[in-house]
Parts: C-alpha cells; structure tokens; sequence
C-alpha cells in the first residue's frame, strides 16, 4: 500500500505540473474569451448610439440648413406649400404639455400605490394588485390608444371636461387651461392615457425600492411612535429617494418617446393651444403620422424632429444623472 501510494504520489507529481500549466492555461483562455466579448458588447453599445446620431444628423442637415434655428421657433407647418413651411415649436409643446400633465397624475398615484403594497396592504391583496400592475406594463401601446379613442375619449368628452369647462369658466388663466369646447381627441386625452401607460414603471420600481428600507429603522420610527404617515415621509421616502427619482426619470423618458397611443388620441393638429382640452401633436405622433407619406425636405424636417427628440431625452436623462449624483453626494456627506 505504501509503494502504491508512494507511485501513486510521484505519477501525481509527475503528471501535475503539466496539468497545471494546461489548466492555467485554459483558464486565462477563457477569461480573455470572457473579456474581450463582454468588451465588444460594451462598444457595440456606443457604436449603436453612434450611428443612430449620425444617420439622424445626416437626414435632417437638408432641413436644418434650410430653416435653421427658426426651425424651432416657428409654429406653423405646411410641408405642401411651395417653399414648404416647417416649424418645430407645435411639436414641442405638445410634447412637453403631455409628459408633464402626465406625471403630474402619475408619480402621486405611483407612489401612493407602492406606499399602499409595502406599508398597508394585507398580505391576501398584494398578489392580485402586484399582478394588475405587471398586467399594465405588458399591454402594447396600440391597445391603449385604441381604448382611448374608443372609451376614454368619449366618456372624458361627455362628462369630464364639461364639468371643468363650466367649473373655471371666467376663472384667469384656468379658464384659459380648460377652455372648450369638448374633444374626443385632446392633449389632456393624451396625458391621461400617457399617466397610465408610465403609471407601472412608477411603483414597480418605487415597491422594489422600499422594500430595501432595513425593517430596524422603520420599528425604531414606530418605537418612538410616528404614526404611518411620518415613518414614509422620514423615513422610507429619504432612505429611498435615489431609487424613486431614477423610477420616475424612467417613466418621464417613455412618456416623452410615446408614439402610438398618443397618435390615436392627441388630434394631430400642429397649432398651439392654450386649452389642455384643445388638440395638438407630439414629436413622436408627427413623426409616425407623416412619414410615410414624405419625402425630400418633408422627410428631413421628420428626420430634424426626431433628432430633436433625442436630445431632449438626453438632456432629460443627464439631468436625471446629475439629480442623482447629487443627492448621493449629499447622502455620503
């Protein structure tokens, strides 16, 4: 047994340094394989990225040489006339007016539901409550612009905004806001239906977000005892803040880029209204209303709105980045 194991041990330790050098050699194989293919999907990101700004720099340099910075300015578009007359400014207020009507309705609502799941709620209603807003999420786009068009358009038109209308009538600047007459088709049609489409991403992630709160600092809060109300607002709310500002930038982001539930609903007219009940257009919606019947510097001038939808995300999302970093420098200090 001896001589076995001594063989045993001098033909391990013969054959380990060959193996040794062959598994080591595997390995720092594999781990540049590894690598340089996690490296190469890094790149194709910003090489994506990349070529999507220069494919829309070069479609909409026709149109931004034509008209150049009264491109923006400008509220009228008649592509048929002869020169075509194309302004961005209708566009751009609509865009705008919708997004922020539309979190305006939705981060309180977002907010209180996920305040409500991981606060309030009984255990036996979580699940179905946590399955309709999953239910939410997964519905395409196109169901809820023809829901809007066909439901929630009528019955806003019927009952809603004539009880606004009437209520602000005379009012100064309200009246202005919610002055008729009434429309199947509207930005305040638009905003509703963009609140409820950006309504899951709110408190799907607000709900995962205060779940990180440590149970210790919210039974201390009910130690010295806060009721509910102040246990979220001073506790859960400040530990958490970081995670729900990223939540609702999320949101803002496909409210922003919403393109057919907001053609259905939103009236596609590119004059600038002062009633929220009056239609209008987006980015998106011009874009996806117009552009297969385009071309020359029609087509460019789509192709210039697109671009300006990028950066307008953009300069959403840095601001996000630099909000974010902020309250996490303010936090480790």
């Amino acid at each position: 047994m001896a001589d076995m194991a001594v063989d045993s041990t001098g033909l391990q330790a013969a054959a380990g340094p060959y193996d040794r050098a062959r598994a080591l050699s595997a390995f720092k194989l594999s781990d540049s394989a590894f690598y340089w293919t996690t490296r190469a999907c890094a790149i194709s990101v910003l090489l994506i990225l990349g070529g999507i700004i220069i494919s829309l720099m070069v479609g909409a340099w026709p149109a931004l040489r034509e008209f150049g910075f009264s491109f923006l300015t400008t509220a009228r578009w008649a592509p048929a006339n002869d020169p075509p007359v194309l302004g961005a400014l209708g566009p751009i207020y609509g865009t705008l007016v919708t997004s922020v009507i539309a979190m305006v309705i939705a981060i309180p609502v977002g907010l209180g539901i996920a305040i409500f799941l991981t606060e309030l709620c009984p255990m036996w209603l979580r699940r179905p409550i946590g399955l309709a807003i999953e239910l939410l999420a997964g519905i395409p786009s196109i169901i809820y612009g023809m829901w809007g068009f066909f439901v929630l358009g009528p019955f806003l038109a019927n009952h809603f905004q004539p009880a606004m209308i009437a209520l602000f009538d005379g009012v100064p600047v309200l009246g202005t806001i919610f002055a008729g007459p009434p429309s199947y088709l509207s930005l305040f049609n638009a905003s509703l239906i963009l609140a409820i489409m950006v309504l899951p991403f709110i408190t799907a992630i607000s709900v995962d977000v205060f779940k990180t709160v440590p149970p210790v600092l919210k039974e201390a809060a009910y130690g010295v005892g806060c009721t509910t109300w102040e246990v979220v607002r001073k506790v859960v709310i400040p530990y958490t803040r970081v995670g729900v500002i990223g939540g609702i930038m999320l949101a803002l982001g496909r409210a922003l880029g919403e393109t057919m539930a907001v053609t259905f609903i939103i009236g596609n007219s590119f004059r600038i209204s002062g009633s929220i009940f009056g239609p209008g257009t987006t980015i998106s919606a011009a874009i996806a209303s117009e552009f297969a019947e385009s071309d020359g510097l029609h087509q460019s001038g789509l192709i210039l709105l697109g671009l300006l939808l990028f950066i307008l995300t953009f300069i959403v999302l840095a601001a996000a980045r630099l909000l974010l970093l902020r309250l996490e420098l303010k936090a480790g200090k």
